[in-house]
C-alpha cells in the first residue's frame, strides 16, 4: 500500500460517502441510491490520489475533471491500484498527471442517467466485461453533474426489490387465488339457485298456458249465455257489483302481464345459468350475442338514469368455442365499467345535449389464415387520462374510490381473454369522449 502523502485541496473535493435511508420500491431509480462525489482534476498526480483510496476505504473511484469543471472520464480504484502495482507502474503513473493513467488505459466508462431505474441498471452492469463487473457506474444526476455509485450498493438494491418483488407477486397470487374461489363459488351458488328457480318457473310457465286457455274458454261460455237467454235480476246485479265488463277487459290484460312476467323470470334464470358456467373443464361452442345478452339483463338493475344500451350485432356472427361463463364475467366487468363511468359524468354534468350510452358492436373478421370475431364496448363517460392507460391492465390497480373497486376486474377480464382463449383485450380512450373497449377472439 501507499503511504498517506500530504494531498492538495484545491485539486480535488473531500470524497462524500453519506449512507442515506433506503425506502425502495419497484420504480426506484439510481439517483435514490448513496452516490460519491469525489472529483478529482485530471491534472492532479497518482501521488495525490493515492492518499485519498487510504483514507477512504470504501471509495470505488474517482471523477475526472478538466480546470473548468467539465467532466473527463473516471478512475475505479481496481484500476488504479492495479496500474500503480504494475511492473513500471511507480516509474509512469506516480509523479504524472492521471490523465495519462486514463488515456494508457483506454477506460470504457458506464454512464447512465439519474433516472434510470435500478432494476435495468444492474442488468446492464452486470453485462459489462468480466474485468469492469465491479467497476463503479458514473451517474449523471443532473446536466454535467456526475456522481458515482458503487455496484455493491446497486446489487444490494437489487435485491432489496428483489424481494419486494417476490413478496408483492405472493400477495397479488393470493389475491388472484381468493377471487378465483369466490368467483368459482359464487358460480356455484348461482348455478344451486338458477335450479331451484328452474322448477317453480317451469311449474308456473306451464300452468299458464293452460290457465290462459281454460279462461278463454269460460269467458266463450259466458258470452254464448248472455246472447241466448235473459240475465235474471240477481246475475244483473252480481255483474254490476263486480264491474263484469271491465274485468273481462283487465282479465285479459293481468294474464297477459303474467305471461310476460314469466318469460322475463325464464330469461333471467337462463342468463344465471350461463353465468354460472364459471369452472367448465373444457371449451364448448357459444352464441356470443346470448352471452352479451345475459350479462345485461343481470345488470338491467344499474341500467338506470336513462343509460341507453346500442346494440350492433353482427347478422352472420358464428358460435365461438369458449368458455361462456368466464366470457360473461368479462362482459359484465366491462359493461360494469362503464355504467360506473356513465353515473359518476351524469353526477358531474348538467347538459341537455348529452346522453349516456353505451354501444355494444360485434364483427367477424374473416381474412385467409385468419378467423376473429371483435366485440366491441363503448361508452361516452369522461374517458381514462393518457398518463394511467398503460396501467389498466395491472392487478390492484384501480382508478375508484377505497372500498368501491378491487383493481382485479380488468386484470382477471385481460387474463381470461389472452391465456384462457388466445385472444387480445385491447384499450382505446380518449379523454373527455369516452372509452372503448375491444375483444378479439379466434374463431376456431
Amino acid at each position: 500500500m501507499f503511504a498517506l502523502y500530504e494531498s492538495k485541496p484545491d485539486l480535488f473535493t473531500v470524497p462524500n460517502l453519506e449512507v442515506k435511508s433506503q425506502i425502495l420500491s419497484l420504480e426506484s431509480t439510481i439517483q435514490e441510491l448513496p452516490l460519491q462525489d469525489c472529483l478529482i482534476e485530471s491534472t492532479c498526480f497518482g501521488k495525490d490520489i493515492a492518499p485519498v483510496f487510504e483514507a477512504n476505504l470504501l471509495l470505488s473511484g474517482v471523477i475526472l475533471i478538466d480546470r473548468q469543471g467539465k467532466f473527463v472520464g473516471m478512475i475505479s480504484r481496481r484500476l488504479f491500484f492495479e496500474r500503480m502495482g504494475s511492473r513500471y507502474g511507480i516509474e509512469m503513473f506516480y509523479k504524472r498527471s492521471i490523465e495519462a493513467l486514463y488515456q494508457f488505459s483506454k477506460v470504457d466508462v458506464s454512464i447512465l442517467p439519474g433516472n434510470t431505474l435500478i432494476v435495468e441498471a444492474a442488468q446492464k452492469s452486470l453485462h459489462r466485461r468480466p474485468e469492469l463487473l465491479y467497476d463503479p457506474i458514473v451517474v449523471e444526476v443532473e446536466t454535467n453533474v456526475y456522481r458515482l455509485l458503487d455496484v455493491h450498493q446497486l446489487l444490494v438494491a437489487q435485491s432489496k426489490i428483489h424481494e419486494l418483488t417476490s413478496h408483492l407477486l405472493q400477495k397479488q397470487t393470493q389475491a388472484k387465488a381468493i377471487q378465483t374461489e369466490k368467483m368459482a363459488s359464487l358460480g356455484r351458488m348461482i348455478a344451486e339457485v338458477a335450479h331451484e328457480i328452474t322448477n317453480p318457473v317451469n311449474c308456473i310457465w306451464n300452468n299458464l298456458i293452460f290457465l290462459c286457455s281454460y279462461l278463454e274458454e269460460i269467458s266463450k261460455l259466458l258470452s254464448t249465455y248472455d246472447e241466448v237467454s235473459d240475465p235474471s235480476p240477481i246475475i244483473s246485479q252480481i255483474k254490476e257489483q263486480i264491474e263484469y265488463d271491465s274485468l273481462q277487459e283487465e282479465l285479459a290484460e293481468t294474464t297477459q302481464s303474467i305471461r310476460f312476467g314469466s318469460e322475463q323470470l325464464l330469461k333471467i334464470v337462463n342468463s344465471l345459468r350461463n353465468f354460472s358456467h364459471m369452472d367448465e373443464s373444457k371449451k364448448k361452442p357459444a352464441n356470443i350475442h346470448e352471452c352479451i345478452d345475459s350479462s345485461l339483463l343481470i345488470l338491467k338493475n344499474r341500467l338506470k338514469y336513462n343509460i341507453k344500451v346500442i346494440k350492433n350485432y353482427c347478422t352472420n356472427l358464428p358460435r365461438v368455442n369458449c368458455y361462456s361463463g368466464q366470457l360473461s364475467q368479462v362482459f359484465m366487468n366491462l359493461i360494469s365499467n362503464s355504467i360506473d363511468a356513465l353515473n359518476e359524468k351524469s353526477a358531474e354534468i348538467e347538459s341537455l345535449d348529452w346522453k349516456p350510452e353505451i354501444q355494444i358492436t360485434t364483427e367477424a373478421i374473416l381474412g385467409k389464415d385468419y378467423n376473429l370475431m371483435s366485440i366491441k364496448m363503448a361508452d361516452n363517460g369522461f374517458g381514462i387520462p393518457l398518463e394511467i392507460q398503460d396501467k389498466i391492465f395491472e392487478n390492484f390497480f384501480t382508478t375508484k374510490p377505497v372500498g368501491q373497486g378491487t383493481g382485479m376486474g380488468l386484470a382477471i377480464s385481460n387474463q381470461i381473454i389472452n391465456e384462457k382463449h388466445g385472444g387480445k383485450l385491447k384499450l382505446n380512450s380518449s379523454p373527455g369522449k369516452g372509452t372503448e373497449f375491444e375483444i378479439i377472439l379466434p374463431i376456431f
